[in-house]
């Protein structure tokens, strides 16, 4: 009977949290994001936005609804005289939305970069990848969908000596679709000289593939004959022969892009047949032309040929630009760039903010399940046990719930705070620093010791203190709270995810209210259990089961402590993992020693403690010394690591990808990794549909990660996305199932 009557008042947690169809998870996403169905959030999420109206802003990424443009480095061998080191801008474009290559074609305006470096660092020009024709009504336009980067070599001098390379950029672009909209940035960069910096190499080894091959004119020419351009290139590789060709003039201005030209093969010489434009106000005696195949990876070369001929008269210079494009030019050069400012984020709606709140008070009620953060709430309801008073039950009750709302917001101000301050986190941020985790390691320690019966924390406190704490319940309830707030923190529960990335956009006000409501959803079930007497009388008598009851909530913690352990693993290495686990031992065998009773006990004590400090001393440091890649970040055969860029790599040879951003100290993470992700079907339904499994680890501090994060929405882990070719990306559930996965594979 005792035993029933204990089950059941420990699943009131579990029920009351557990009190929503799962079915409202996808409803929630979907009303914070009308008009997608699974997909991100459509709304800037990083560090900084960019304005048509607005001062440009400062930052290593800037982004819009149209474009999320970041400045990024390749210096593989540091930088040095005679080595290569190179910068881009990285356009990550919308669908349906495009920016322009150095000859825009009919309409809109290329790309333009104003660098600011030191003495003894040049930059040059852009090496400007391949781009592709763009129709648009009866125009047509040379540019760049999806994304791209344009790759910059720098040339540094042999006297440079600073110890970093500080880099500053100011870019304009022009992002159109129907619509075009003039955008700009100021991105910062700082780069160690003697360190190596290659994060990015796969993205500029795609932009260098990119890169039309130059090829010696030779027997190459142009001729003008009336209104027509005859274009005849030879020396092309024999690969090339018999194919379609595209051809891209850099010269703006002289063909019609979008008029229809002819084209033939004579024995190994290319020729072209393309119609002078009748507002070409150039008259260029060479011209460099790119040509490229058709196929979905083309191959594309560059030949600067002499032009033959007289060119017939040209018009008078005139740019065509709309009226409104014009205005828009003009009064965004009108705005001043010597000191950049963040503009407000935007408010909420009404009704997206009321569903980010409901999402995020459900979530923090499903905190409670976790293993680390249930039985600091189970103990704390057996505690009606010995309190008869309903008054101070409900009392103790808003204490608990004071410390736990208090407490998220405390750390969703530091967030916002550290956010603002350039900061590239996310929730969960604290647990990527392995002396954090090595202090909740030892703090869980030191409660399931104390569960455990082996010390009790009365005997290390002064007699009045004791004596105030007794008799002050509230804050016992209160600290309490806090302390679940801290170990619930690195987790996502369902319904949190659209709620925490939606939050970090919004004004601090209302982003704060989101946290608090995680917090109050958190303090829910005990607050309902405090202030309703049927749970205490539910609850067996006092008598020996509560300290058998107390001494099995000592295993989660020790549970917890062993998954502590394996987080630092993947952070400091298997040397800082074993020297975590030296310290528990001696931090175990001081307390023990505590308690002793007898002559014997100074001897002890005096000794384990000792140890403790010279532990401490001679292997403290292993444990948070970093390795130099994490252990997480080690893959399967089956599974690549993320890189910024891969994606949009594999979905541009047509290829779906699915990612799994994940972190060691993230427990639904690994749940998942561990069950639906290592499902047979799941993995065969993969491998028929030919999805690329990439793994983006945020064990420790990574501000790519964050970014990508940023971008879907989302600042936290677990998150799942299925990208698809021409699709917006798909984000699954944070709890993820079998059946789920295999429906949004279905729909590839």
């Amino acid at each position: 009977m005792i035993f029933k009557r204990l089950a059941t008042a420990t699943l009131f947690i579990a029920i009351s949290a557990l009190c929503m169809g799962a079915s409202a998870q996808n409803s929630l996403q979907n009303l914070l994001n009308p008009g997608a169905s699974g997909a991100a959030l459509n709304r800037p999420q990083a560090s900084s936005t960019a304005s048509p109206q607005g001062s440009p802003l400062t930052s290593a990424v800037v982004s819009t609804e149209q474009v999320r443009a970041e400045l990024l480095a390749w210096a593989p061998e540091g930088v040095q005289a005679g080595q290569p080191v190179w910068l881009g801008l990285q356009l990550a474009h919308q669908p349906e939305w495009h920016t322009y290559w150095i000859n825009s074609g009919d309409s809109g305006l290329p790309t333009q970069l104003q660098w600011q470096l030191p003495q003894g660092v040049e930059a040059g020009g852009i090496a400007w990848p391949t781009p592709k024709k763009i129709p648009i009504g009866t125009l047509a336009n040379y540019g760049y969908e999806r994304t791209v980067l344009l790759p910059v070599p720098l040339s540094i001098a042999p006297g440079f000596d600073a110890p970093r390379l500080d880099i500053r950029l100011k870019a304009s672009w022009l992002v159109c679709r129907k619509e075009c909209i003039p955008q700009e940035g100021d991105f910062v960069l700082s780069l160690p000289v003697k360190g190596s910096t290659a994060a990015s190499a796969p993205a500029f080894q795609a932009a260098f593939d990119a890169t039309p091959k130059p090829l010696a004119p030779g027997a190459s020419r142009i001729a003008v004959a009336g209104q027509t351009l005859k274009v005849s290139l030879a020396g092309l590789p024999a690969a090339l022969h018999g194919q379609t060709l595209a051809l891209y003039p850099e010269t703006a201005g002289v063909i019609e892009p979008a008029a229809p030209w002819q084209q033939a093969w004579q024995g190994d010489v290319w020729t072209a047949e393309l119609a002078l434009s009748g507002q070409r106000t150039d008259s260029p005696q060479a011209m460099p032309l790119v040509v490229s195949t058709t196929t979905a990876s083309p191959a594309a070369f560059r030949i600067d040929a002499p032009v033959q001929g007289e060119w017939p008269a040209a018009t008078a210079a005139w740019v065509e630009i709309s009226p409104e494009l014009q205005a828009a030019l003009k009064a965004n050069a009108a705005q001043p760039s010597a000191a950049p400012s963040t503009p407000a984020p935007r408010s909420a709606p009404p009704t997206s903010l009321l569903l980010a709140l409901l999402g995020a008070l459900l979530g923090g009620m499903i905190l409670n399940l976790m293993p680390c953060v249930f039985p600091v709430l189970a103990i704390k309801v057996i505690g009606f046990v010995d309190e008869k008073s309903q008054s101070r039950r409900v009392t103790t009750g808003l204490a608990y719930s004071a410390g736990v709302v208090l407490s998220f917001l405390a750390l969703g101000a530091l967030l916002l705070g550290l956010r603002a301050a350039g900061e590239q986190l996310g929730w969960g941020f604290q647990l990527q620093s392995p002396a954090v985790v090595a202090a909740l390691a030892a703090l869980f320690t030191l409660l399931g010791l104390n569960l455990a019966g082996v010390f009790e924390f009365g005997s290390f406190v002064p007699g009045r203190l004791a004596g105030a704490q007794a008799k002050n319940p509230s804050l016992n309830a209160f600290l309490s709270g806090v302390l679940a707030t801290a170990i619930a923190s690195p987790c996502t529960a369902p319904f949190m995810g659209a709620s925490l990335g939606y939050a970090v956009g919004l004004p601090a006000g209302q982003a704060l209210a989101v946290f608090g409501a995680i917090g109050l959803g958190m303090a829910l079930p005990y607050l309902v259990a405090s202030a309703v007497p049927a749970v205490a009388r539910a609850l067996p008598r006092p008598g020996a089961w509560m300290v058998t009851f107390k001494q099995l909530m000592a295993f989660p913690m020790f549970a917890t402590v062993a998954w502590l352990v394996w987080v630092l693993g993947q952070q400091s290495g298997i040397d800082g993992a074993g020297a975590l686990l030296a310290l528990l031992v001696l931090m175990a065998l001081a307390l023990w020693a505590q308690g002793l009773r007898g002559t014997a006990r100074p001897v002890i004590a005096t000794l384990s403690v000792a140890l403790c400090a010279l532990g401490l001393w001679a292997i403290g440091p292993n444990v948070i010394k970093p390795m130099s890649s994490p252990a997480a970040a080690a893959t399967s055969a089956r599974w690549q690591d993320w890189q910024p860029g891969r994606v949009e790599q594999l979905t541009a040879q047509g290829q779906s990808v699915f990612v799994d951003f994940t972190a060691a100290w993230c427990v639904t993470c690994q749940y998942n990794k561990k069950t639906t992700l290592a499902n047979a079907d799941v993995l065969a339904d993969m491998d028929a549909k030919n999805v690329a499994l990439l793994r983006a680890d945020w064990t420790r501090r990574d501000p790519a990660v964050t970014a990508a994060l940023a971008q879907l929405g989302r600042s936290g882990v677990p998150v799942y996305v299925l990208y698809q070719p021409g699709s917006a990306p798909v984000v699954l559930s944070e709890i993820l199932s079998v059946s789920d996965v295999r429906a949004a594979l279905a729909r590839l």
